[in-house]
């Protein structure tokens, strides 16, 4: 994503070689911008943000716990709780999205 590419030229950290080319250096994953000399113009994209969030559709749910588990001990395992509906996991998983 182009917002991962912004990233202060002084805290660029080199992701090429000598002479890769704009092309080369997006094959392999990086950011490439030339417009700032002394710094790499081949460096490596900012960490995507996540954030942990419990999913809304109670059909996706991923099993976090065990038959009868309150949700005192639900939470203690890091996963979410919800009480309803019937027949779907009351303790489950965060889903993990991109902000």
């Amino acid at each position: 994503a182009k917002c991962q590419c912004k990233v202060v030229p002084k805290e660029r950290k080199n992701c090429g070689y000598p002479g890769i080319s704009a092309a080369q250096c997006k094959k392999i994953g990086c950011c490439f911008n030339a417009s700032v000399p002394r710094v790499p113009w081949c460096y490596s994209a900012r960490p995507k943000k996540v954030k942990k969030v419990c999913p809304n559709d109670p059909y996706t749910r991923i099993n976090c716990g065990y038959p009868g588990i309150n949700a005192r001990e639900c939470t203690r395992k890091g996963c979410c709780f919800r009480a309803h509906p019937a027949g779907v996991p009351w303790c489950f998983y965060h889903r993990v999205t991109e902000e």
